[in-house]
């Protein structure tokens, strides 16, 4: 069977190492995204096409895949002016939106989409930059089996693992919940990492005891390097993450730890660290 054909929108810290996979993996890939210097680079290192326009990719692909910031980027691509909708399909085609956005955004383009003869599966991912670039990350979807079935071998390609949820929105929900528990962890990790340190711990006491016990998690050993170097780079950009905590908020999240999160993860916005890795809440919490 002739494998599918991929149009790809978005080429930010994600989607780059996501295309190479699926080009790694045979698949031929048509890429639309804003900024051209980033195109013509990557362009220059794998063999893809280019798009003019996310339309462009409607009469040329079977899949059309969006990775993007937030709602707004993906309505933009979807509802814009040469987007994904403006074109009607002449065969089946496939939208898959992998951003994490509101199961709302969700409902609302897959009923769009619907009326305009396109399936649609909302498809976020757990897992940063690393497990991006080694085809290691675990894949959420929601939409109708059928359709997840045809576009597997996609998912397949990017991941050690995708699961069906259910019904479009349900991928969404599972995704916000895996970040509400993430910024969880990642600041319960700084604020003892603060307390340690203003009673005359180090971290690099601190961090191996936490590690080695009960309390310790694969997040926890891989924040550790990045405290203990005062290394911020971002794997996932704090301002993201306050962005997905945010939507859990508008989503009915009201529990006291999470209302203190969005507090603190906003905070840390306004003072300047959003382009930061999400641990740099640490230096929020420290500051204040």
């Amino acid at each position: 069977m002739n494998k599918l054909k991929i149009g790809w929108i978005g080429l930010g810290n994600m989607g780059t190492p996501m295309v190479k996979n699926l080009v790694k993996a045979g698949f031929e890939v048509m890429v639309y995204n804003r900024n051209q210097e980033k195109t013509k680079a990557l362009q220059e290192t794998i063999a893809i096409r280019v798009a003019g326009s996310p339309a462009d990719l409607v009469t040329e692909t079977d899949v059309i895949v969006t990775m993007l910031s937030d709602d707004t980027a993906v309505k933009e691509v979807f509802l814009g002016e040469n987007g994904i909708l403006s074109i009607k399909p002449v065969k089946d085609i496939t939208a898959v939106d992998m951003s994490t956005v509101s199961p709302e955004t969700t409902l609302q383009l897959a009923a769009t989409c619907k009326e305009h003869g396109f399936s649609y599966l909302d498809a976020p991912v757990s897992g940063s930059v690393k497990p991006a670039e080694e085809a290691q990350l675990i894949i959420m979807v929601g939409g109708e089996e059928e359709v997840y079935q045809k576009v597997k071998p996609v998912f397949d390609a990017l991941g050690k693992s995708s699961v069906y949820l259910g019904e479009n929105g349900k991928a969404n929900v599972a995704k916000l919940a895996i970040n509400l528990f993430l910024g969880i962890t990642v600041q319960g990790l700084a604020e003892a990492v603060v307390f340690a340190e203003k009673n005359g711990l180090a971290a690099t006491t601190l961090l191996p005891l936490i590690n080695a016990g009960a309390v310790g998690s694969g997040m926890t050993k891989m924040k550790t390097e990045n405290i203990i170097n005062n290394d911020f780079k971002a794997a996932f950009a704090l301002k993201l993450l306050a962005k997905d905590i945010r939507l859990a908020g508008a989503n009915g999240l009201n529990t006291p730890i999470g209302l203190s999160l969005s507090n603190t993860l906003d905070a840390a916005v306004q003072k300047g660290l959003g382009e930061d890795d999400m641990i740099a809440v640490l230096k929020y919490i420290s500051e204040n």
